[in-house]
């Protein structure tokens, strides 16, 4: 005998069913305490009257009927220069203290009307009347703060007097120097406070300069949603500072590749022998260190300026310039802008994208850089490094050579004036 197992019209099963238990008698027998005096109160028939609308039925003067009859002289011949119809402005009938609060204009009224009366009028008492601005279900709880905080004479206009500021060549460059004079002196360092902690004080100063060392190089900043690789986030990975993200694209969409080594003592190897050589030195000996493809990851945003982010080196002034032929470097505080800022999450993988050029393996080895590279990377430490950089170039950035100021060599170069 086999048994056929229902298909459950549900997706989710409900494992913690506690059901109500039926009543330990009939309904009938329930004694439901019941107020009379609630059908009288006139509530109870809202729900009937907004179920029936009342027709409205507007007659030709729309309810407002006007009875001219009361003013004799608009019949009459002259009857504009009767005085009910044509008041005289000097000479005004007295007012009926209920019609006062109309001539007033709100907007210059410095108290709030009570249920149709002016302040000046006779009004209801305090219990029985309430006025709107202390109303606190008819307002919002910023404006309601926003009152209370107010003070009796926060409505007085204040008047500040403007300080007169100078903005002339002569005060503006006198205004720099100034800032100098503060920068150098030792004793205007200790009076320096933290702008968000004032118990934080300077104690020394470095000159802001661009690192000329790097700035020839592009940096970009990634930012993991997890931490990749397979460890887990309390154990150390060596291999996180050297790895590699090599660019991949589909024909529908584009990520990046992620490279790790296999173990800790290739990206060990591979960093101690970069630490050992002079930048874009490249060893005589050296094996190859290969990277396995670990897993793909797509971008979830991409910042192509970055204005407020550095790479800040500070330098007590032991190092030297490589690009100067090893003269020493300042003290300073050296810098490099960021050039994009990127977040990456983990890609979903597919079996059925078709890759353009997949990698599962990189060897990587030093090599040195070539003309085009050497060109490129002298072009942009210029911007730092040559005084006459921006009198080179146009408006664009482009580099204004004059004709037949030079000729060609034949290494393919061409001297630039």
């Amino acid at each position: 005998m086999s048994k056929k197992s229902a298909k459950l019209d549900l997706l989710v099963r409900v494992r913690y069913s506690n059901p109500l238990p039926p009543p330990p008698c009939p309904p009938k027998l329930l004694d439901i305490p019941t107020n009379p005096m609630r059908y009288a109160k006139p509530e109870f028939l809202d729900a009937v009257a907004s179920e029936n609308p009342l027709p409205m039925i507007v007659d030709a003067e729309c309810g407002m009927p006007l009875d001219l009859g009361h003013w004799e002289g608009l019949w009459e011949e002259g009857g504009a220069a009767d005085k009910k119809l044509n008041p005289d402005i000097k000479n005004l009938p007295p007012l009926d203290p209920k019609d006062a609060f109309l001539l007033a204009d709100p907007s210059t009224s410095s108290s709030a009307f009570t249920n149709g009366h002016h302040p000046g009028t006779a009004t209801p008492s305090a219990s029985q009347v309430t006025g709107l601005g202390n109303v606190t279900w008819l307002r919002k709880t910023e404006y309601l703060s926003r009152d209370n905080s107010q003070r009796p004479g926060a409505h007085e206009a204040k008047h500040v007097q403007e300080a007169v500021v100078d903005i002339s060549r002569n005060a503006q460059l006198a205004d720099i120097e100034a800032s100098f004079r503060a920068a150098n002196d030792e004793h205007a360092i200790s009076s320096l406070r933290h702008p968000n902690n004032p118990k934080l004080t300077a104690v020394e100063s470095f000159p802001i300069l661009p690192d000329a060392e790097i700035w020839a190089n592009r940096y970009d900043l990634f930012r993991f949603t997890e931490r990749p690789g397979e460890r887990p986030a309390e154990v150390e990975d060596e291999r996180l500072d050297c790895a590699i993200l090599r660019p991949m694209k589909t024909e529908y969409d584009s990520f990046l590749a992620y490279y790790l080594t296999k173990d800790d003592n290739p990206a060990i190897d591979m960093k101690e022998t970069r630490a050992s050589l002079q930048p874009y030195e490249v060893p005589e000996d050296q094996d190859e260190t290969l990277f396995y493809f670990v897993r793909d990851y797509e971008t979830v945003k991409i910042e192509q300026e970055v204005p407020n982010e550095f790479l800040l080196v500070l330098d007590e002034g032991d190092s030297v310039q490589t690009f100067n032929h090893g003269v020493p470097r300042e003290k300073a505080a050296y810098y490099k802008t960021i050039e994009r800022k990127m977040t990456l999450k983990k890609k979903r993988a597919n079996n059925y994208e078709e890759y353009d050029d997949k990698w599962e393996l990189i060897r990587a080895r030093y090599a040195p850089m070539s003309t085009e590279e050497e060109e490129e990377r002298q072009e942009a430490l210029a911007e730092v490094v040559d005084p006459m950089y921006l009198f080179n170039r146009d408006a664009d950035g482009d580099i204004e050579v004059e004709e037949g100021a030079g000729s060609a060599p034949a290494s393919g170069s061409q001297d630039i004036f």
